[in-house]
């Protein structure tokens, strides 16, 4: 029982990506004091927001997770291309990436 507790706290701050982004790499970068890891794979990036926000403050994480994925991945996110897994405030994104070769 002991053995639980750290292993269940230890997954809880994992940011694991969707299945279509696993064996990418990871890049982690902070945004006005939020951390998010973004993995991105060709043309998309899936940005995970590691910290908790309070409800009253999440007003501008789409625009953040927007940052997050351009600072990380050094590409533009084509505009309106952020979609979530559940509604606007929610953990996970992703974003259609424009980049120069």
């Amino acid at each position: 029982m002991r053995l639980i507790l750290p292993l269940f706290l230890a997954l809880a701050g994992c940011a694991s990506p969707s299945v279509d982004f696993m064996g990418v790499e990871r890049r982690d970068v902070t945004i006005d004091g939020l951390r998010f890891a973004v993995f991105q794979r060709d043309t998309e990036a899936q940005v995970i927001r590691l910290d908790r926000v309070a409800r009253e403050d999440r007003d501008d994480l789409p625009m953040q997770m927007v940052r997050a994925a351009e600072e990380a991945t050094g590409c533009r996110v084509i505009p309106a291309s952020l979609t979530t897994q559940a509604h606007a405030a929610s953990a996970v994104a992703r974003v259609d990436l424009r980049c120069r070769d």
